[in-house]
């Protein structure tokens, strides 16, 4: 279970790192990275707020899940099979949120 542990710590971690050049606006339209959908690809006007949206709602979840998969650990005679899904329902629901937050951020932009 430690090897989990470290996974979803790990994960959360490098989530909230790699966001901030997007939270800082640094990132332009491309290809790989980013909130890439048809209208902030063709719109650098709403790629970076929204981008910058979509990162305030990642760096939460990396810190979320990070925090989370840590605190849940230490539940005594949690199975490993219960550890895994606990913490991946957590990302799952909480990508899910912000990802539709997002999206209904970018329509109010456009």
């Amino acid at each position: 279970m430690t090897t989990l542990l470290f996974l979803y710590l790990g994960s959360g971690i490098l989530l909230t790192l790699i966001t901030i050049p997007l939270y800082l606006q640094k990132v332009p339209p491309n290809g790989l990275y980013g909130f890439r959908v048809r209208k902030t690809m063709e719109n650098p006007a709403l790629w970076y707020p929204v981008n910058r949206h979509g990162a305030d709602w990642l760096m939460a979840i990396g810190l979320l899940t990070s925090l989370s998969s840590t605190c849940i650990y230490f539940i005594p005679g949690l199975s490993l099979d219960a550890y895994a899904l606990i913490c991946l329902a957590i990302f799952v629901i909480t990508f899910s949120i912000g990802f539709a937050c997002t999206l209904r951020y970018m329509n109010s932009l456009s």
